[in-house]
């Protein structure tokens, strides 16, 4: 059985981002999924001379590894400002000291939510530009805005965004 990976990029207890990486990865039949909780991936702010200092986090050799036992990855990003959170990008920051190429070429499926009308639209857009640098097999991805009106009762109320989604999980299944 495969395994996913399922990364909520928010340090926030009550991630928006978390549940729609959890509720994708779960829509996906016959596989097994790990959820990131961010609790257990608490990291210095990434200087490189704390790096220096330090040497890489125990926590940042800990994500790499997670990555490399899964199969395929869900990383549902939070936005702030229009920019990624401020946790994962020092998280980004930290793994990419371990690794250059951190993603493993994991298929992934890349996603993003917000209360607000964009649904994570800036951050999404960011993610997607660099993430084939760093090893990224970005096969699909999915922005769900208004997250508090379309995401009722632990699934999407938005009939046309449900069958958007259900056919790029449809894609992402096939890549595993």
């Amino acid at each position: 059985m495969k395994n996913i990976l399922a990364i909520g990029a928010s340090n926030s207890r009550k991630s928006i981002n978390k549940v729609l990486a959890n509720h994708i990865a779960n829509q996906v039949q016959d596989v097994n999924v790990r959820t990131l909780d961010w609790k257990d991936m608490v990291l210095p702010l990434y200087s490189p001379d704390l790096e220096g200092e330090i040497g890489i986090p125990e926590n940042a050799k800990i994500f790499v590894q997670m990555i490399a036992d899964s199969d395929a990855i869900v990383l549902s990003l939070a936005e702030h400002n229009g920019q990624t959170s401020a946790a994962f990008k020092n998280l980004w920051d930290w793994i990419s000291r371990v690794d250059m190429s951190f993603w493993a070429k994991k298929p992934m499926f890349l996603a993003a939510t917000s209360p607000g009308g964009r649904g994570g639209l800036g951050a999404l857009g960011i993610v997607k530009s660099v993430i084939s640098h760093f090893g990224g097999n970005l096969i699909t991805d999915f922005s769900l805005p208004s997250f508090y009106d379309n995401f009722k009762e632990s699934k999407i109320v938005d009939s046309a965004k449900n069958e958007e989604l259900m056919e790029k999980i449809k894609l992402f299944k096939a890549s595993l």
